[in-house]
């Protein structure tokens, strides 16, 4: 195992537990709501550190790193190596997140819908709009049978710690649209859940 591996979490997130754990809400709450006894396909998901904010749901990790996955496997986490592209669960799930990854699908159209065969509830992906136009995306998504899209920006920074006062502040400004959009045209991401309109949305 590299160093790189062991202190993963460490390195990609300036402060991990904020980061998470507003990562792991949205994950629960945007659009169909996990419930408890849920699974969660985690793919691409690096050190499985989203797990320990999800309580109460089933998380199935999946990283095409050997030693993330044994990294994981340290920390009390299973998780299985594999592709995102070719991973198949052996039996359906509730929902499936890829985070920071969804470049690595070599056919965006063609993965989504492999993903969309295996997920029940939602699909939830972060989603960089100066990279990716959010049309492109949802035109693949509703191709793979996804016809529904909830878009949240999150604010949280990856790459900075902040003190708490603005951490509240920018939580509170991801409520509010024109800022929002605003903010989003130079950084910050979308959070998006993608599922089928015969599944109920969040209130």
């Amino acid at each position: 195992m590299t160093a790189a591996a062991a202190t993963w979490s460490e390195r990609a997130y300036a402060d991990p537990v904020p980061y998470l754990r507003h990562r792991a809400e949205l994950v629960v709450a945007l659009g169909p709501r996990l419930e408890p006894g849920d699974t969660l396909c985690d793919l691409a998901c690096g050190d499985g550190g989203l797990a320990d904010f999800l309580p109460g749901i089933d998380y199935l990790g999946v990283d095409a790193d050997p030693k993330m996955v044994a990294e994981a496997r340290t920390r009390g986490r299973e998780l299985v190596h594999a592709d995102l592209n070719e991973f198949q669960p052996a039996a359906p799930v509730a929902a499936t997140s890829i985070f920071r990854a969804i470049y690595y699908a070599r056919d965006r159209r063609a993965f989504l819908t492999r993903v969309a065969g295996y997920t029940e509830k939602k699909l939830v992906f972060d989603l960089n709009p100066r990279q990716y136009r959010v049309g492109d995306v949802r035109s693949d998504l509703l191709a793979a049978g996804f016809d529904r899209l909830a878009l949240r920006p999150f604010f949280v920074p990856q790459t900075v710690a902040l003190p708490p006062l603005a951490a509240r502040a920018l939580l509170a400004a991801e409520r509010v649209g024109p800022l929002a959009r605003l903010a989003l045209r130079f950084r910050f991401t979308y959070l998006c859940a993608a599922f089928r309109g015969g599944v109920a949305d969040q209130p």
